[in-house]
């Protein structure tokens, strides 16, 4: 008995894991401007520019919020749906 991966569930496989790239990549990415987050900003008039920047930073933070969701969602509902298949095809040749 063979046990190559074909059809459907190889590229069900190739897509999962490029989501899954994906989602590892965007959260690294959020990781690392995290890091460049002041949790408190004392500032007084001269430095307001520093105030912009962790303005800019915590948008950007924000709008990694949505894309990170959905591509872990994604990458989650591909596994359920490739372990599924093999599942079937299991029980179906036994």
């Amino acid at each position: 008995m063979e046990a190559t991966l074909t059809g459907p569930i190889l590229y069900l496989l190739i897509i999962w894991g490029i989501v899954t790239a994906t989602f590892l990549a965007l959260l690294l990415w959020r990781s690392i401007l995290t890091t460049h987050e002041d949790d408190q900003l004392c500032i007084d008039a001269a430095g307001e520019h520093f105030a912009q920047e962790q303005r800019e930073l915590f948008a950007k933070i924000t709008r990694l919020s949505k894309p990170i969701a959905t591509s872990g969602i994604a990458a989650g509902a591909l596994l359920l749906l490739i372990a599924g298949m093999w599942l079937y095809e299991g029980l179906k040749s036994f």
